[in-house]
């Protein structure tokens, strides 16, 4: 039993005791196992690094106060306000201009600085960094790669102090994250089948996506 329970963790848990204590912790539960060193350095980690404090306290209390009243982009809006974020940027997937348009049109009006960079920044061929003709949508065809990196350094250079992922694709959203020099929030997450709203899958996992699971 304590071998299986150390394979168990919170996506196995229906219990859900460590958000109001309403309940029981499983005996698998983490939190009843947790390091205390573990748990108070994280802690420390919020307390003693000044844009931490704020970015946590800051995301506390967009959702203490707009909790179930704000769309994303309004929630992005107040955050950065709270932490004193002047320059947003925008790093769009080309299949989302216009929605990136908007975007930067809303958090402008919201008195924001606003930059913005395509994905297909460069307009290289994929063939140019190694991708086999074959793993292209359309071989033998010219077909931009995405840049993730170079959004990131060209942001980084503009000098924006938050950067927003609009749609990128799974893989070079991880690479825009990883070399992004600004934090890093989401706005949209692709999902080309479910019109980028990738829980549809899960919600609809016992009848038209029951495939995920077989």
């Amino acid at each position: 039993m304590a071998t299986e329970n150390r394979l168990l963790t919170c996506t196995e848990c229906s219990a859900l005791n460590c958000y109001k204590r309403h309940s029981q912790y499983p005996e698998f539960c983490p939190t009843l196992d947790l390091d205390q060193d573990a748990l108070d350095e994280a802690l420390q980690t919020y307390r003693q690094d000044p844009w931490n404090d704020k970015a946590f306290k800051a995301a506390a209390e967009v959702e203490g106060h707009f909790y179930g009243r704000l769309t994303r982009i309004e929630e992005i809006a107040e955050f950065a306000k709270r932490i004193d974020i002047t320059h947003i940027g925008i790093a769009t997937c080309i299949g989302m201009m216009r929605e990136s348009r908007l975007l930067a049109k809303f958090l402008k009006g919201r008195g924001y600085q606003t930059t913005g960079f395509s994905c297909k920044l460069g307009s290289k061929d994929k063939t140019d960094v190694g991708v086999p003709e074959g793993d292209k949508i359309a071989p033998g065809k010219f077909e931009a790669m995405c840049n993730p990196v170079l959004q990131a350094r060209l942001l980084e250079q503009a000098g924006t102090e938050l950067n927003v992922i609009m749609g990128l694709c799974v893989g070079h959203d991880t690479l825009f994250i990883k070399y992004s020099a600004a934090p890093v929030t989401y706005a949209v997450v692709k999902d080309r089948v479910l019109a980028h709203n990738p829980a549809a899958a899960l919600y609809t996992s016992d009848f038209y996506y029951k495939k995920l699971f077989e």
